[in-house]
């Protein structure tokens, strides 16, 4: 499958890149990759087989002219209908562009490792578990669902943390894609926002497995359906 990487931000230097991050938990795929967070957009939503929209330090609801295009260029893989998975900024850009609205959570931030309870059984995720833990960094959330939207996991400190929006198109809110050691990177460069307590609290849970390999498959599984 080919599928287009919507490169929202540019991840620190010491760190790999979204584009190997993806290439890595999806290798079976071939990857064209547009790093819109620069203006680069692909021409068509036609172009690829299928979508991935990236994580990003930027909110979706900022007034930045690549941040418009791209709810307008989501709008279109709908109506091309393309199967489109968005992770993180990603997830609430699929929230946003087809008309859910997305705000800063009243929970505060959200990092380290969340459990998440699957609330819908979809026949792509197998091997199937119950529950996902899973790496966080998030302080937006979406707060109102879109249309013919469905929640399909959530947590204590993130209700909407698993959407499907139709039929192929899949928002998760959490880092299937990240290691522990860039989140805890990011918790510690953002302490001042996030907080001291609770940025000890996010480095104390990366003790904890995750199951990121296993979200990595349900992702694979859900765009080879």
């Amino acid at each position: 499958m080919n599928i287009g990487l919507l490169v929202c931000d540019h991840i620190q230097k010491e760190f790999s890149g979204y584009p190997e991050l993806f290439k890595t938990i999806l290798p079976q795929n071939q990857f064209e990759i547009f790093n819109v967070c620069d203006g680069l957009f692909p021409k068509f939503a036609s172009d690829c087989d299928a979508w991935i929209i990236t994580g990003s330090k930027f909110s979706v609801y900022d007034q930045i002219d690549w941040i418009i295009k791209l709810k307008s260029f989501v709008g279109d893989i709908s109506v091309a209908d393309k199967y489109c998975i968005g992770v993180c900024f990603g997830h609430q850009m699929l929230g946003e562009a087809m008309g859910g609205k997305v705000q800063k959570s009243e929970k505060g931030w959200c990092v380290g490792v969340h459990q998440f309870e699957i609330l819908e059984r979809e026949s792509w995720m197998m091997p199937f578990f119950p529950n996902l833990d899973l790496l966080m960094s998030c302080q937006d959330q979406i707060k109102v669902l879109p249309e013919n939207s469905v929640i399909l996991a959530q947590s204590p400190m993130c209700p909407v943390g698993i959407i499907k929006i139709g039929n192929k198109m899949l928002g998760i809110q959490g880092h299937p894609e990240f290691s522990a050691e860039y989140v805890k990177s990011l918790m510690i460069d953002r302490t001042n926002r996030i907080g001291e307590e609770v940025v000890k609290a996010g480095i104390d849970s990366l003790k904890t497995p995750t199951q990121s390999l296993v979200l990595a498959q349900w992702m694979a599984n859900f765009l080879n359906q």
